[in-house]
């Protein structure tokens, strides 16, 4: 939220400069994030007079002014339908930066007319939307002058960032309080100009009192609609709020000023009394902002007897908004509840600086005295007279007391404060303490009345406070976090036990292994859009108030958030993506820790040996699962390859591992062409997902671990081909033959796999290199022999023959 220093001193008497207002704005919990003067970009334009005025020889559109900015004429071409001798206006001399342009002027030549800078229009200047001419100043205005200093814009622009619970904060006046609270200065009474009112109300009710609990209105007829005042003007363009005319910047400037949306209808325009109702399924309504949108029976929406005219404290309608030719109005000071606006805002992707307050909760006290400000402005700079007020409805005041413990603030906030101190403050933020109802009427004699613990009324500004707790924060925030001592935890005697969770210590392996293989990790949101998460059999969790539609799933699997990452490298000109994240699933019963990795582009650039670049391939995407599985203390050794990994991987190149056929630990391979479309990904993805929440715990063996003993005799190898039937999986021979000998073969490692010429139709050729490792003695011939005609037979219980 952007305000002007002038701006907050409107409601706070202060003598701090603006240092001392920045850093007490970040110290009690509202962030600077910037502060800039409008008018140091401008410091280079200064007021000018045209002396005289000449059509260019050579273009009858372009004229040759005379212009004297202080320092004698100075020959400038200029093509503005207005340009004319004796006129005042804003000139750049060569070398000054114009803005709205985006260049910096320089000594040009204009159809061979020599031009030394320009005279600029408010557009130029990024004053404004004007751009049919240049800038008219009055005839009075000082020559030479820079033009920022004449125009009032040295004015500091303020830029806070405002948290979500801080809807009190959402207008200067909640920000001038808080800042009054910090002791640095006193808060302006709210006052307003007197006026009389004329007749019968408008015709307004709230027929939903649930999305609007109450609906004030009140009319002025005999309205002027033009420019608003150049004060107020040059509040909005500080901010960068577009001046519109009278009736919506007065609306505009109240909310920022006192953070109370507002709307005002052109009466001539409605058609019978307005009611706020429930929308009617498939009614439209074209906003403010030109789009049509269409509401259901959720939305609440302000009609008249023909059409909905107001998407309920979110965004009014075209048809009905003032114009230069309106004369009567009526303004609409509403509340509308925060709920009903998120969800509302949240279906139609329609968000507004009305729905950003009206969402966070408004002040529900202030509607009479909201709409009575905006009436008499509306009296006081466009006329009229004003109708009485029409109320219809309840806003919901109830009034919440909390019961708060001054000892609170050392035991949970770890800062003691003086329970007067901690009183004085929470009544400066308008709080309310037994019988004392403001920060001047407190004395130590009505405070030493109070017994036990305090009775604080939470003022009806404060949406957010709730608890004790809160208060606490209230006053630590105020009195300064920064104050709170630094209290070192005890320490334990004796040596420290180690902290991590035998979870947390497999996900260090993993992530370790996963680095030190040459992937990149990524972390990505928890959350996804419906559209990513579909692909992957839908998320089982989703959010009922989520921040964006973008964000508005769990995610089922770790993928799309990567791939949705890869895709972004990927178009950025990357050749090789080799990405990895560890994070958590969240499935329909549990949460799942698992490790996710995505592999595209590049496996190997092109070279002069291997020639053209190779791809990723659902064995590249094996090995790493096996490879991740093994740093994580799977038993790889074990493990089965079964299956297809599901309708999101593609068809023959996807597998699981397996721990028995229940118990899987990784999915891997290549991923379906449509869910690569999904993520408009071109080429094949090679994806892996190792379920770290699968993988069986060791079993415990104490702290120390045994002496590594090498084996005494050297392994023998043998080679074995054997001709397999073609559906045979490779990894069901491989387990057959290594389980021929549980004691003497140690490993088996396929090397070859061949179909071709010599290998009957239907068949493939496979070999095998099998270690056997002696123990007391070494093999004998006969042993040996023995050990091959297991193997042998184990094979061809699997329908596989010894090729000879």
């Amino acid at each position: 939220m952007k305000f002007t220093l002038s701006w907050l001193k409107q409601h706070l008497e202060t003598t701090a400069t603006l240092d001392q207002i920045v850093e007490a704005l970040t110290r009690i919990g509202l962030e600077v994030e910037g502060v800039e003067n409008p008018g140091e970009k401008l410091a280079a334009f200064k007021i000018a007079k045209v002396l005289s005025a000449e059509r260019h020889p050579q273009a009858d559109k372009l004229q040759i002014l005379s212009v004297d900015a202080g320092n004698g004429p100075l020959q400038v071409v200029c093509g503005a339908p207005n340009a004319r001798a004796g006129l005042v206006g804003v000139f750049g001399a060569p070398g000054a930066y114009v803005p709205g342009l985006d260049f910096t002027l320089k000594l040009a030549s204009i159809r061979g007319v020599e031009s030394n800078g320009m005279m600029c229009s408010t557009r130029e200047l990024e004053l404004g939307e004007d751009h049919d001419g240049i800038i008219e100043l009055p005839a009075d205005a000082p020559i030479g002058t820079p033009y920022p200093d004449y125009a009032g814009l040295t004015d500091p622009v303020i830029d806070v960032a405002i948290t979500p619970n801080r809807q009190d904060c959402m207008g200067v006046r909640g920000i001038a309080r808080d800042l009054a609270a910090a002791g640095l200065g006193t808060l302006t009474p709210l006052t307003f100009d007197a006026f009389k009112s004329e007749g019968a109300g408008p015709d307004v009710r709230a027929d939903d009192t649930a999305g609007c609990p109450a609906f004030f209105a009140q009319t002025v007829t005999g309205v002027t609609n033009g420019d608003s005042p150049e004060w107020m003007r040059r509040g909005l363009l500080a901010i960068g709020q577009k001046p519109i005319s009278a009736l919506v910047d007065i609306t505009n400037y109240l909310m920022i000023d006192l953070g109370r949306p507002l709307h005002v209808y052109d009466r001539a325009k409605l058609s019978g009394g307005l009611v706020a109702r429930k929308a009617k399924d498939g009614e439209q309504v074209v906003a403010l902002n030109g789009k049509t949108y269409t509401l259901d029976a959720t939305m609440t929406v302000i009609a008249d007897d023909t059409a909905v005219h107001d998407i309920g404290g979110i965004m009014g309608g075209e048809h009905s908004g003032v114009s230069a030719d309106t004369t009567d109005v009526l303004i609409e000071c509403a509340y509308f509840d925060p709920d009903h606006i998120a969800r509302t805002g949240q279906k139609l992707t329609l968000t507004s600086d009305a729905r950003s307050r009206f969402e966070r909760g408004v002040d529900p006290a202030f509607l009479e005295d909201g709409l009575a400000i905006a009436t008499a402005l509306v009296l006081h700079i466009c006329g009229g007279t004003a109708s009485d007020v029409t109320r219809s409805g309840e806003p919901p005041l109830e009034p919440r007391v909390i019961h708060y413990d001054p000892r609170l603030s050392a035991d949970l906030g770890g800062l003691h404060v003086a329970p007067e101190r901690q009183a004085r403050t929470l009544l400066s933020l308008g709080f309310t303490i037994g019988a004392i109802k403001s920060a001047d009427a407190f004395s130590d004699a009505l405070f030493s009345t109070i017994e036990g613990k305090w009775p604080v009324t939470i003022p009806s500004w404060r949406r957010d406070v709730d608890g004790p707790a809160d208060l606490v924060e209230e006053v630590v925030r105020i009195e300064g976090i920064d104050n709170i001592p630094s209290t070192p935890l005890p320490r334990m005697p004796g040596v420290a036990k180690p902290t991590a969770t035998p979870e947390q210590k497999l996900e260090r392996r993993a992530r370790r292994a996963a680095a030190a293989r040459g992937l990149d990790e990524a972390v990505t949101w928890s959350f996804l859009s419906e559209a990513e998460a579909a692909p992957f059999g839908g998320g089982a969790w989703t959010l009922a108030n989520p921040i964006s539609e973008d964000l508005k799933v769990m995610r089922p699997s770790l993928l799309p958030g990567l791939l949705a990452a890869t895709g972004r490298n990927l178009k950025r000109g990357a050749q090789s993506v080799r990405l990895f994240e560890i994070g958590r699933r969240y499935l329909a019963e549990a949460e799942r820790a698992t490790l996710g990795v995505v592999l595209a582009g590049d496996r190997r650039p092109r070279g002069w040996r291997d020639g053209k670049a190779a791809t990723f391939d659902a064995y590249d995407a094996k090995a790493e699962a096996l490879a991740l599985l093994a740093a994580s203390g799977a038993p790889v050794d074990n493990l089965q390859v079964m299956g297809e990994a599901g309708d999101a991987w593609h068809p023959g190149q996807s597998g699981t591992l397996r721990l028995g056929p229940k118990t899987v630990l990784a999915s891997f391979g290549m991923l379906h062409p449509s869910v690569l479309k999904a993520f408009d990904l071109d080429g094949a993805v090679a994806a892996v997902e190792v379920y770290l929440d699968a993988i069986p715990p060791k079993r415990a063996s104490g702290f120390a671990r045994p002496a590594y003993t090498p084996p005494a005799l050297q392994a023998v190898r043998r080679d074995f081909a054997f001709l397999v039937p073609a559906a045979l999986a490779t990894d069901t021979l491989v387990r057959a033959v290594k389980g021929a000998d549980k004691v003497a073969i140690v490993s088996v490692r396929v090397f070859d796999v061949f179909t071709g010429a010599g290998v009957e139709e239907g068949h493939k050729s496979v070999a095998v290199e099998i270690v056997l490792q002696p123990t007391a003695k070494s093999f004998t011939d006969e042993e040996i022999k023995a050990i091959a005609d297991k193997v042998v037979a184990a094979a061809a219980k699997q329908g596989a023959s010894l090729r000879v």
